[in-house]
């Protein structure tokens, strides 16, 4: 590979050519008689009255994409109590009952709390919609009067939600991710899918080639015989994997197919059973024999056979992963994000640490700029006391301040402005991006990592720019931060890949499947229940499935569960499932045809 170093000047482009592309728990039913005065706010949406005048309330909020339920503590709750007298009490259906079941749950007793965040703008979603589960912001002025940097900042993404699932005048939430409209790959410095490993492992093994994904498991064993214990002493693997994410199929098997620039949804369609290209018209059946997903299931029972799957990964959530990352007891990362916890400051500033190890075989999936938003979307439950209190919420997220704090704590806590850019403090180069910092008890007290906000769902793409500061949201790409030296493991890698980011080494290697983001003005078309209850039966069937085929006893073992699993899932409707997303799916191909 081509060994060279770039100077601080491109480092600095990046953020100018980003720069250029911006600028190119109450229950009740009558808003009205429960609605309290919003606070004054100035041209940028920040306070200007003391939000301690307001009644203190509590809300719930069900989000689908927590990791933790219960009461949010720390530096953001104590943002949120400061600024708007409001305490956070998360219910997390990845943790409580199963997500559908905690749904269906909630469904069945008409509430589905004050704040609701769905995983995707699917069934769950437009289910929630007929049922009257969630208000219409349009409905008694309400985004009127309390969403008025909604209108400004995210006014394609409402469009889009009125014309999909609105019947072209209710409003029912905001998509995620939003960004400006502009060409190329929206990741900052690293993509969502990209297989990153120890680094520090492989670079002692001489780097060997990886031509496609199978061949990450001998690889994968050899580091696994160097460093067969972590740091507490217990046994390494190269997968651990977590059950509570999983939708209609396995999450983490899934991320195979991200990483040769498929997923599950289109930007138009949530899918359901297929993989759909990035950039061209293919589309992969799940059960297909050669789809990315069964060779991950291949790939993931031989793993298992060579003593490389955690054995607890069939039972344990997302939390525990987490830790056992954090301990060191794994080598292999699907997910950018993932490896946080193990990239501690000291780890890193002596050469260990996880980066990009690609295979040749890649292109791994880049979600591009999107003014439409995504499909994790922030919507408003029926039953609220306090609609006003709840949007207004949701509309500071959508703001420069709302974004900056949910991600990186108020100013003056973990960053500070210094001659209008922003600047890590000392707390903050400790703490970034998930260490267990202490907090001062001024900031809400606690450690940051257990602080950071647990709604668990994002507003603007951080790699746009920030109109208040000039540089992009993303901690990585401020000025300040690219103007360091870089850690020894980024040093190193950066020697061996010829790139200073993984972002950078996909685009020159020309490894990038970018989504265009699209708005095609009609309304989403949604399965009927007979349709839907397939799906969620053929679901069952295949996450079930797919679990038991990574601990199969030997290979034919493996085939006869294989088998099995195709003729349930068939047999109870999922061909039909699979061909009405196909059609669906025509509708996108179509439109890209004509941008």
């Amino acid at each position: 590979m081509i060994k060279t170093k770039r100077s601080l000047v491109t480092l600095l482009a990046l953020v100018m050519c980003i720069s250029l592309l911006a600028a190119c728990g109450s229950k009740g039913n009558d808003p009205k008689t429960t609605a309290t005065s919003a606070p004054k706010t100035s041209d940028a949406g920040n306070d200007v009255v003391e939000p301690a005048t307001r009644e203190e309330i509590t809300i719930d909020i069900f989000s689908m994409l927590s990791n933790f339920s219960g009461e949010q503590t720390g530096w953001f709750a104590h943002t949120v109590k400061e600024k708007f007298n409001i305490n956070i009490n998360i219910i997390a259906s990845n943790l409580e009952g199963g997500g559908d079941t905690k749904f269906q749950t909630m469904m069945a007793g008409g509430d589905l709390g004050d704040l609701v965040v769905f995983g995707d703008t699917d069934a769950k979603y437009t289910d929630a919609i007929a049922a009257g589960m969630l208000l219409d912001w349009n409905k008694d002025g309400l985004i009127d009067q309390y969403g008025k940097n909604l209108l400004a900042n995210a006014p394609k993404a409402l469009e889009k939600n009125i014309a999909h699932f609105g019947s072209g005048t209710g409003l029912y939430s905001v998509g995620n991710e939003i960004g400006p409209d502009s060409d190329g790959p929206s990741e900052a410095q690293e993509l969502n899918y990209h297989p990153n490993l120890r680094w520090d492992l492989y670079e002692a093994l001489g780097r060997p080639e990886i031509d496609k994904m199978e061949d990450y498991l001998p690889v994968l064993k050899a580091m696994q015989e160097l460093e067969p214990k972590s740091d507490s002493g217990k046994p390494t693997y190269a997968f651990s994997m977590w059950a509570d994410w999983d939708g209609n199929m396995m999450m983490n098997n899934k991320a195979w197919a991200g990483m040769h620039g498929y997923e599950e949804a289109d930007g138009f369609n949530p899918g359901g059973f297929t993989l759909v290209s990035a950039d061209t018209e293919d589309v992969q059946a799940i059960l297909d024999e050669n789809s990315y997903y069964m060779r991950g299931l291949k790939l993931y029972f031989d793993a298992n056979q060579m003593g490389l799957v955690d054995p607890d990964s069939i039972t344990q959530n997302f939390g525990d992963a987490i830790n056992k990352m954090t301990d060191g007891q794994v080598l292999f990362s699907w997910f950018s994000w993932f490896d946080d916890a193990y990239n501690t400051p000291e780890r890193t500033a002596e050469g260990k640490g996880f980066h990009l190890v690609p295979f040749n075989e890649a292109r791994s999936y880049s979600y591009g700029f999107n003014p439409y938003g995504g499909g994790r979307v922030y919507a408003i439950g029926s039953k609220t006391k306090h609609p006003d209190r709840v949007m207004e919420l949701i509309d500071w997220l959508y703001t420069p301040e709302g974004t900056m704090t949910a991600n990186y704590g108020p100013e003056g806590m973990a960053w500070e402005l210094v001659e209008g850019k922003p600047v890590l403090t000392a707390l903050g180069e400790e703490a970034f991006p998930a260490n267990k910092t202490a907090i001062p008890a001024e900031f809400g007290g606690g450690v940051w990592d257990d602080g950071r906000n647990q709604i668990n769902n994002t507003t603007f793409k951080l790699s746009m720019i920030n109109p208040e500061t000039g540089d992009p949201y993303d901690y990585q790409l401020w000025t300040s931060t690219l103007a360091k030296s870089p850690t020894k493991l980024d040093e190193n890698w950066r020697a061996a890949m010829g790139a200073n980011t993984p972002v950078e080494w996909f685009v020159k290697n020309d490894k990038l499947a970018v989504e265009k983001a699209i708005f095609t003005g009609k309304p989403y078309v949604e399965m009927s229940d007979d349709l839907k209850q397939k799906q969620g039966q053929v679901a069952s069937v295949i996450k079930e499935y797919s679990w038991k085929l990574i601990y199969a006893n030997d290979e034919a073992h493996f085939n006869t569960l294989k088998e099995e699993m195709i003729n349930k899932a068939k047999g109870l409707g999922y061909d039909e499932v699979v061909e009405f997303n196909k059609e669906q799916h025509k509708v996108v191909f179509d439109f890209r045809k004509s941008l």
